[in-house]
């Protein structure tokens, strides 16, 4: 049976901002077992996306074209949809409100519209900690995405939404920016020396946007998932990383940008009678009481999470070292 006859086999997954980390992350894991599509409007990230993953067929769209954006969903008719694309930087955010609620509430109505004119089964919208109990425009924005999912949710069309803290080593995170500085003999600068957030891999949060299809495959009612992961200090993490880049000096404190806070949460004490572990105890569910029959008992927060050590530091930067690394070697051998 030739790869093309396999192919037509395997089920569609569209992806809003697939070019990015998270998108990338999920087609690496799930390349073998989905036919995969994406949906941007970088075309350089677009391009690079290409060189990885050449069989990704990419549409340059904005989600805020509602029309273009149903002539594709009509086109691609994809099983499932992954939310990704929004504005996710909160200092951007807080400077720009008009243009985060044009992307990050209107786009995401539209990505409604256009699923459930194309009658899409499954859509997994991305979410975020600061949605919980939101303090900045970023949190609103993604407060109302996960409303307006919810309120969506039919039959025909299954809308859901996973909950994400930060994603190491995301496009514009701090983790490259303080590793390229302590290469650079630079301090690391970081806003306050108590912060402390919610961390996790790009692989875990695609093992995330996974669960949460899977769930979705088999539920009655519309929740929002969150993985139950670790907590880490930014000083702690800007020490690690001065002394195995740099010369271990210590971090420069800058103070603490718009919209920013010292911790994150992730499950709200508002919202535990509505939150429920996961058979296995990895998740939590909120709003459905399907998967779990186990009450969540205290808030989840960079507070209340376990500690990482030293060696789990280390695994949220590890993969993109040996990127850096290896693109460092090809560019020297050139």
């Amino acid at each position: 049976m030739s790869d093309s006859t396999v192919s037509d086999y395997r089920r569609k997954v569209l992806i809003t901002g697939g070019s990015g980390t998270v998108g990338q992350a999920f087609i690496k894991q799930y390349r073998d077992e989905f036919q995969f599509f994406n949906v941007s409007r970088n075309e350089s990230y677009i391009e690079k996306l290409k060189n990885v993953f050449p069989d990704v067929h990419s549409y340059v769209s904005d989600i805020q074209d509602l029309d273009h954006l149903t002539t594709i969903f009509l086109k691609v008719k994809p099983d499932i949809v992954i939310h990704a694309a929004a504005l996710k930087h909160v200092n951007f955010a807080e400077l720009n409100p008009s243009r985060t609620t044009e992307i990050n509430i209107s786009g995401s109505l539209n990505i409604i519209k256009a699923s459930v004119r194309a009658e899409v089964p499954i859509v997994v919208g991305i979410s975020t900690d600061k949605a919980c109990q939101p303090e900045n425009i970023y949190g609103y924005s993604k407060k109302i995405m996960e409303q307006m999912f919810l309120e969506h949710y039919n039959e025909k069309t299954r809308f859901v939404c996973t909950r994400f803290a930060n994603v190491a080593c995301s496009n514009g995170s701090v983790i490259p920016f303080w590793i390229d500085s302590a290469r650079k003999g630079e301090s690391l600068k970081l806003t306050d020396s108590r912060m402390n957030r919610l961390m996790f891999t790009s692989d875990e949060a695609a093992l995330l946007i996974r669960q949460s299809i899977d769930h979705a495959e088999n539920s009655t009612r519309p929740f929002v998932l969150c993985s139950r992961m670790k907590s880490v200090g930014m000083l702690d993490l800007a020490i690690q990383l001065s002394a195995e880049f740099g010369d271990g000096g210590k971090p420069e404190i800058v103070g603490m940008r718009p919209g920013e806070r010292l911790f994150e949460i992730l499950v709200s004490q508002q919202e535990l009678p509505h939150a429920f572990y996961s058979d296995d105890g990895r998740y939590i569910v909120l709003h459905s009481d399907e998967f779990g029959n186990e009450h969540v008992s205290e808030p989840l927060s960079s507070l209340t999470a376990d500690y990482m050590s030293e060696s789990e530091m280390r695994s949220l930067y590890s993969e993109y070292t040996k990127l850096s690394e290896y693109s460092l070697k090809l560019a020297s051998s050139r």
